[in-house]
């Protein structure tokens, strides 16, 4: 069973992977939630596109004050360090998260990630779909706020401690 790990959930401004305008991580250690960060980022390149602004309700104003990405990251290395990264669809998330380091030119550590989207296909093969809202039900949490990058990332790590 994973015990200490840090649910992660970007969203994206548009379709660049490197356009990450929000990031939020849960750190969960001894199978408890010890930590919460959440962050706008100025995204690059810094433009929002109506579907992605449609599905997390965040335009160019609300990030146009935020810091960049290394300056947020600078935040979260310390918070977790030594722990695997878990993500619903570690794809998009570990995608994100490798293509911002290259647009800022930052060496990228290698993260371990493990995808509660995966398992969740194995665990719950009876479920309608796996979207994250689901199987967060599933595992018995109510996402309310879905979309907005801490609460996805709660239920993300909700899951990983019922199913990983």
């Amino acid at each position: 069973m994973l015990r200490d790990f840090a649910a992660i959930d970007f969203e994206t401004a548009n379709n660049t992977p490197s356009s990450v305008c929000s990031v939020g991580i849960v750190v969960v250690r001894n199978g408890e939630i010890t930590d919460t960060f959440y962050s706008l980022i100025q995204p690059e390149p810094n433009y929002y596109n109506y579907f992605c602004s449609r599905v997390h309700g965040l335009c160019r104003e609300d990030t146009e004050e935020a810091p960049v990405f290394p300056k947020v990251w600078a935040q979260i290395e310390p918070l977790i360090e030594g722990l695997p990264l878990v993500a619903h669809n570690h794809v998009f998330d570990e995608g994100c998260l490798k293509a911002v380091f290259r647009i800022y030119q930052m060496d990228y550590p290698d993260y371990v990630f493990y995808d509660t989207l995966y398992a969740s296909r194995k665990y719950f093969p009876y479920l309608k779909n796996h979207q994250l809202h689901t199987v967060a039900a599933e595992c018995g949490y109510c996402l309310e706020n879905h979309h907005h990058a801490l609460a996805d990332a709660e239920a993300c790590a909700w899951i990983a401690r019922e199913i990983l």
